[in-house]
């Protein structure tokens, strides 16, 4: 088939005239095929998902019943622009009251159609061409994949063990510091499971002072914490200064797909965003905003929630331990991030994460999300879909079984 005359007319930024034209797959794509296929080749065998990266449960009851009461008021049915009182001063209250962090409702906070569009927006607000994002890797890609579309450049900073899979701020070339405007961290880290220290924040507001760099805390997991209590950046003095934090009710409140959030910190840095968001959205539904207001003003939904996947955690740990992999608790997310077998006895070795992924959905139907970025990582998920704990000592008896079948080989 011939080209349509607008093959010639593609941005670079997706690929210009070689657009569609590529055979490379996406990782989670290859992911997706691996799982069908062993679904097909193996139907007697059930698949371990370990690799889903959203929560197996509906939003809580009372949340959703707020908002089928909320659907059918006139009231809620206009535009929602940059987001109505009454969520960003529940916003305000949940703030204060699991950080400490008081903040002006009207100025300081805006809401996102979850934070994905906020990460996706941040960097319409500073980057020009030739300008540089650092950010952390391995770890979610939008705000680098948006600085590049606006001209700018991505330096990554890689999370190593060795450091604690902290970024090493001093590593930073002075030609890339002398043009970098924007810093996006992750805390509680996905896929490390790290959590940040206030020390480690300490030094990232002197390191964007010093350097005149605005920092994007994406906080998504923060209430999925397990080392002491949840820590936002916006707790350390200064932070407010010199950046903000982007948070979601998706994984702390089982609202996976009600594709709400917000933007908070800096007053100008807050309304440069909304000005951005002004022209790319007109807001998400009122009833989703109010009935999130009902979720964030009821603290214990995220304890519920970080409790069930802290124990899932703890499961996961004792059987991959006995497994051979080692690894330990996280210090949060739902996220177990630990390094990649390099083989089995007698069997294939493996030149990569990617490589053993492949082979455990493969040979034994375990899907895991495989990293290559940083070192040979495997992310496993504690997000699978268990009715109850006995459901769940069930399937991690079975991934057990299939995993000791495989004599994995580690180095």
């Amino acid at each position: 088939m011939n080209n349509p005359y607008f093959q010639q007319l593609f941005s670079q930024r997706i690929g210009g005239s070689d657009y569609g034209k590529g055979t490379e797959i996406y990782k989670f794509e290859k992911i997706k095929r691996a799982k069908r296929k062993a679904t097909a080749e193996h139907p007697e065998r059930t698949l371990i998902d370990l690799g889903i990266g959203e929560n197996d449960e509906m939003a809580p009851r009372a949340v959703r019943e707020e908002m089928a009461n909320l659907i059918g008021v006139p009231e809620n049915r206009g535009y929602a622009d940059n987001g109505i009182p009454e969520f960003k001063e529940a916003v305000a209250r949940f703030m204060a009251r699991e950080f400490n962090v008081e903040l002006d409702p009207a100025d300081e906070i805006n809401h996102c159609i979850g934070s994905k569009t906020a990460l996706a927006m941040l960097p319409a607000v500073l980057i020009d061409p030739g300008d540089v994002t650092l950010m952390t890797t391995p770890g979610y890609p939008v705000a680098g994949t948006h600085t590049k579309y606006y001209g700018g450049e991505v330096h990554r900073l890689p999370l190593l063990a060795e450091n604690d899979f902290l970024p090493d701020l001093d590593s930073i070339p002075a030609e890339i510091l002398s043009r970098a405007k924007l810093l996006v961290l992750n805390y509680p880290n996905s896929p490390t499971g790290k959590v940040a220290t206030p020390e480690f924040y300490a030094r990232v507001v002197e390191f964007a002072r010093s350097n005149r760099i605005v920092v994007v805390q994406d906080a998504a997991h923060v209430m999925l914490s397990y080392e002491g209590r949840p820590l936002s950046f916006l707790q350390t003095p200064g932070a407010k200064e010199v950046g903000v934090e982007v948070h979601s009710l998706s994984k702390g409140f089982n609202m996976i797909g009600w594709r709400i959030g917000w933007v908070c910190g800096h007053p100008l840095l807050v309304r440069a965003f909304a000005d951005v968001k002004d022209n790319c959205d007109s807001g998400q539904f009122i009833a989703i905003q109010k009935a999130a207001a009902v979720a964030l003003d009821d603290p214990e939904i995220p304890q519920r929630v970080r409790l069930k996947y802290h124990r899932r955690l703890k499961k996961l740990v004792e059987v991959l331990s006995r497994c051979g992999f080692d690894c330990r608790m996280p210090g949060g997310s739902y996220f177990l991030y630990t390094r990649s077998p390099n083989g089995i006895e007698g069997g294939p070795q493996f030149d990569s994460a990617e490589q053993a992924g492949q082979h455990l959905i493969t040979e034994q139907s375990i899907c895991t999300v495989p990293w290559d970025d940083a070192g040979a990582y495997l992310r496993f998920s504690v997000t699978y879909e268990a009715a109850d704990e006995a459901a769940e000592d069930a399937l991690m008896a079975e991934t057990e079984q299939r995993l000791k079948k495989m004599r994995l080989i580690f180095q």
